[in-house]
């Protein structure tokens, strides 16, 4: 019995491995026949792919397969399994919609089905299969909706594994089909599973370039915008900033909300819309992260296939002309620009134009760990003049650079080691931002850990040492020790000396362990002191208004552009590590790293719980930071201090007075 025709007794119709792109039409199976027909392929796959199987069926929850038996399986005869039980899923999913199938909450598949049609799906997600978003469109709603008003879910158990599936070999489309699911699913606990999920797919998408930046065609023109007559209105749904629906009349008049007519006479196309906007913003959110991923690419892509594919797609080219590429117009030499004109040409950081050379010059994202000082500061002087909000930091990007004492350990850093953090905190914070990490805690091999992470390219791992220290006022605490790089070699990874780590991956790395002390840190905390807890409180002073990070100093030299054009100008100056606010009662200063205040002339400290913005939400910032807005915020209330009337600042302030 041939293989094809030894899968099709188990599943259905199964397409041949790399030919037509026609789904095939699958017949739904009784329960348990997905795992009789994986059993079966498994006794007749050659003995790379069947030794592979046998490891990826073997894994464990915390422990997943190396990638390369992945990749055995995806190129063995398996890869035409997996479009057959997903064809068979989707189709028993559509009888279950249709009521050919009685509905039962979370019983469309068995666990078993469940971890064979995550095994199918992963394989179709590394192939990057062409087939496999129409079919995704049909199985995932389908899936994650009763066919009755219930809440409950035909299959929750496979939204989460093919989302499981996702983080571990992303693309575009499966993010974008999630983050539609996300959207109509009645179940109130699944969107915030959803969510964590989504956010560590676009994560892992920096790790597949080669797909991150495929946008599809969703009807915009060249100016960005989707246009649609509706009765006798126009919808204009614009890719900016944000993408957004705006409603006109035929003579070109914009109206402030949704036509009467339009919701009396056309619901379905007003959904429709409104759905077009979600779904244009998922892809943005998904091409975003893929880009801040791409700031370590060294070698770049070919210009004009960017030109086509990215700076000049409708969708897209609302953030690539937010951001600073560079153009390799010699051999090894680079020029910094600005796109504009869809990528055909650049502005450079003094805002004059410079054409691009040849389609097969290389262009890749600007990074400023490679840029002089000058460089650097002349872009953050540009972008603020011209109120340019980049989609994630880039000019204003912190940079790390080896110091004499790293070079002296040769192999590890201590930068920021010796750190009390809230670890619940860090812990999500690990996993946000693609590190893996085991949980730690108060028992047996509970004290001690690490978190890593794979850098895209897969070349390089970092290694972030932390200790689970105490429970503390029902808080968990951890503390921080080395970071170590390790490189991949033929055999596995082998530990690196820092000198050796390419400048663009140390800096990335060393940003991500800034972000999570300047995040979880007790020292952020202004209520810290007034616990009563004496055991870190020289650590939280000393954490607090001490030298200030990476991050920090990027939010002082942005405080300096940007103070000039408050109204507090003449009553704050920057002094140090501090933001220093002259009020009438008394002079505070505001530390640029934790945002805790000292006052003069005896530095009391001054506890103010203020939530980020208030006073500064009209004032144009250059990134998003919660802790520079919350400084800002702060600094004009201070400024203001013979308007505040809440009686515990008060007290605070006239102690001292």
């Amino acid at each position: 019995m041939s293989l094809r025709t030894l899968i099709s007794v188990h599943v259905g119709n199964v397409p041949e491995s790399g030919g037509e792109d026609r789904a095939p039409t699958a017949e739904p199976v009784p329960t348990g026949r997905v795992v009789a027909a994986e059993d079966a392929l498994a006794g007749v796959l050659d003995g790379d792919a069947r030794a592979a199987l046998a490891l990826i069926r073997a894994r464990s929850f915390g422990s997943p397969p190396d990638r390369d038996d992945w990749e055995r399986l995806a190129d063995s005869a398996y890869a035409g399994f997996a479009r057959a039980v997903l064809e068979t899923a989707a189709a028993r999913a559509a009888a279950i919609q249709a009521g050919e199938i009685p509905y039962v909450a979370d019983k469309a598949f068995t666990a078993e089905e469940v971890a064979a049609l995550g095994r199918a799906f992963r394989v179709a997600l590394l192939r990057d299969d062409t087939w496999l978003p129409e079919l995704l469109d049909r199985l995932l709603p389908a899936v994650a909706v009763a066919p009755t008003p219930a809440r409950t879910l035909p299959s929750q158990a496979l939204v989460f594994e093919l989302a499981r599936s996702a983080q571990e070999f992303p693309t575009p489309e499966a993010a974008a089909a999630l983050r539609a699911v996300r959207g109509i699913v009645r179940h109130a606990g699944v969107p915030k599973q959803l969510d964590r999920s989504l956010k560590r797919i676009d994560a892992a998408l920096a790790d597949r370039t080669e797909v991150a930046f495929r946008l599809p065609d969703l009807g915009f023109g060249p100016d960005g915008v989707h246009r649609r007559v509706v009765g006798e209105y126009e919808a204009r749904v614009t890719a900016g900033d944000d993408v957004t629906l705006t409603w006109h009349r035929s003579d070109g008049q914009a109206l402030r909300g949704v036509p009467a007519a339009v919701r009396r006479d056309h619901p379905a196309r007003l959904k429709e819309l409104r759905q077009l906007v979600k779904r244009a913003r998922a892809h943005l959110t998904t091409l975003t992260r893929a880009l801040e991923g791409a700031l370590l690419a060294e070698s770049g892509q070919a210009y004009g296939r960017w030109r086509a594919e990215q700076a000049g797609h409708p969708l897209g080219r609302s953030l690539i002309e937010r951001l600073i590429w560079e153009v390799e117009v010699a051999p090894g030499e680079w020029r910094a620009g600005l796109p504009v004109e869809g990528g055909r040409r650049f502005l450079d950081a003094a805002g004059e134009p410079w054409a691009a050379v040849g389609e097969d010059s290389a262009v890749r994202l600007w990074h400023p760990v490679r840029a002089a000082p000058g460089e650097i500061r002349a872009w953050r002087d540009e972008l603020t003049e011209r109120r340019l909000r980049q989609p994630f930091k880039q000019a204003f990007r912190e940079i790390y650079l080896l110091t004499p004492a790293e070079r002296e350990t040769r192999v590890y850093s201590n930068r920021f080691a010796a750190h009390i953090l809230r670890y619940r905190r860090l812990y999500a914070l690990f996993k946000a931002r693609g590190w893996q990490a085991g949980m730690l805690g108060p028992w047996d091999g509970g004290h001690e850990g690490e978190a890593t992470r794979v850098l895209p390219g897969r070349r390089w791992r970092a290694r972030f040492f932390v200790e689970y220290t105490d429970l503390t006022w029902q808080e968990e605490l951890a503390a921080t020790d080395q970071v170590r790089f390790e490189r991949r070699t033929g055999d596995g990874w082998r530990e690196a000396a820092l000198e050796d780590v390419p400048p663009t991956v140390f800096s990335e790395v060393m940003r991500d362990v800034d972000l999570f002390v300047g995040v979880t840190s007790i020292a952020a905390d202004p209520e810290w002191t007034d616990r009563g807890e004496d055991r870190f409180r020289d650590y939280w002073h000393r954490a607090g208004f001490g030298d200030l990070s990476a991050s920090a100093e990027v939010r002082r030299d942005a405080l300096a552009r940007l103070l000039p054009r408050t109204r507090i100008a003449d009553r704050a100056e920057l002094t140090g590590r501090f933001l220093r606010v002259r009020g009438s009662r008394r002079t505070y200063r505001i530390h640029l790293g934790s945002a805790n205040i000292l006052m003069e002339p005896d530095d009391a400290y001054l506890c103010v719980v203020a939530s980020s913005g208030g006073a500064a939400d009209g004032l144009f910032l250059p990134f998003e930071d919660e802790r520079l807005s919350l400084i800002l915020s702060k600094a004009f209330l201070l400024a203001d201090d013979a308007g505040i009337t809440d009686p515990d600042i008060l007290r605070q302030i006239e102690r001292g007075v």
